[in-house]
């Protein structure tokens, strides 16, 4: 993963509904979510939802699919093991021992 990507994709995280959205559609596995779904879980407007959909969609944290008159949001899996493995790259470089709990 670049710097740039990394950096939009935290900026879209770092926002408490868009985080609460992510993690929702985590938990949801490959399934994914129906945008009613997600808006009734975490007691949404329809308006705001889109809003924050268009930002993670934008940081390409999730994916959408028609589905008739509904759309279903999916986690982008590879995006967020990306950001991982961007943020823990060359963790610990240099130093005998390390805090992350695998040891790096």
């Amino acid at each position: 993963m670049e710097h740039k990507n990394a950096t939009q994709a935290l900026a879209a995280l770092g926002h408490s509904t868009r985080l609460s959205i992510f993690r929702l559609l985590v938990q949801a596995g490959g399934g994914g979510k129906l945008a009613g779904d997600i808006a009734q879980a975490l007691s949404l407007p329809g308006a705001t939802l889109s809003f924050h959909l268009k930002e993670l969609m934008a940081a390409g944290l999730i994916n959408s699919e028609q589905r008739g008159r509904s759309v279903c949001y999916r986690a982008e899996f590879q995006a967020m093991n990306s950001l991982i493995g961007y943020l823990t790259e060359n963790c610990c470089a240099g130093e005998q021992s390390c805090e992350r709990p695998d040891g790096c």
